[in-house]
């Protein structure tokens, strides 16, 4: 059987490369509305941050969405998105990454 490549995506905090369902991808749509995007498929534009919760701590203490988003975002969105890779997280180790 054929290994299938994995998608690698750059994580906006790190910098680091990471597969594709190690991160969360942020949307921000033509509207300006930013939402996450947890099936990878929402238009507009794209960012990713791993899965840490201090990556997006880090993330929301230097306001990096804000710029490679090019909007203000409120520290509501970015308690949710922590909240969001809190939970991810703890699931993923619970049931693994299958």
């Amino acid at each position: 059987m054929k290994k299938r490549k994995i998608p690698m995506r750059k994580s906006v905090v790190s910098g680091e490369m990471k597969p594709k369902k190690e991160l969360v991808r942020i949307t921000r749509s033509k509207d300006g509305e930013v939402a996450i995007d947890p099936t990878g498929k929402l238009p507009g534009r794209g960012a990713y941050v791993s899965l840490e919760p201090k990556e997006v701590q880090e993330a929301w203490d230097k306001h990096i969405l804000d710029r490679v988003l090019e909007t203000k975002l409120t520290d509501d969105f970015y308690q949710e998105l922590l909240d969001y890779v809190e939970h991810q997280k703890a699931r993923n180790e619970l049931f693994g990454n299958g």
